[in-house]
């Protein structure tokens, strides 16, 4: 063994599944933020968390709505997902900018991108400060699936994006 970074841990302890943080704007649209990881925190009740960096729209978004859905996309949306964590949605409308189709997620004004295998609709209870992130801790209060959506995952550090299989 040798000591390496962690961004250099990142590659060797891929994949990690891709999943994309859903808010409303100010504006009532839907703003996109790719993120690679994110973990269940408890099954009963239901809680999750994520991390996004200290300036994050979509972050600030979180905590101004106090919501957020979980949408992990499937394999159609490789190329859309890596351009919504390269642009901020603070100027960009990234569902039209990369002509991601959104659907209606029941009893949400936050809609999600058509193809995705599972959306988990959150309700943000804690804001904990980690460096230069903060993980947002949520309760769980729905869960949509899709099976027949292939889930996309992050390769080598995040620097390709397919498939499992």
């Amino acid at each position: 063994m040798k000591k390496i970074t962690i961004g250099q841990a990142s590659k060797l302890t891929s994949p990690n599944p891709l999943t994309v943080v859903c808010t409303e704007t100010p504006e009532g649209n839907t703003n996109l933020a790719t993120v690679s990881w994110w973990t269940y925190l408890s099954f009963n009740p239901g809680i999750v968390g994520f991390a996004m960096a200290k300036t994050s729209f979509s972050g600030e978004m979180v905590r101004r709505n106090n919501e957020a859905i979980l949408a992990m996309p499937g394999k159609d949306m490789a190329a859309a997902v890596i351009s919504c964590g390269s642009t901020t949605g603070r100027d960009t409308n990234k569902s039209k900018k990369f002509n991601i189709e959104l659907k209606v997620y029941p009893d949400s004004v936050i809609k999600i991108p058509k193809h995705t295998r599972v959306a988990i609709k959150l309700r943000l209870t804690e804001t904990v400060e980690v460096g230069d992130h903060y993980f947002y801790i949520c309760s769980v209060e729905q869960v949509y699936g899709d099976e027949a959506e292939e889930a996309l995952f992050a390769w080598d550090g995040y620097s390709q994006v397919r498939p499992i299989k």
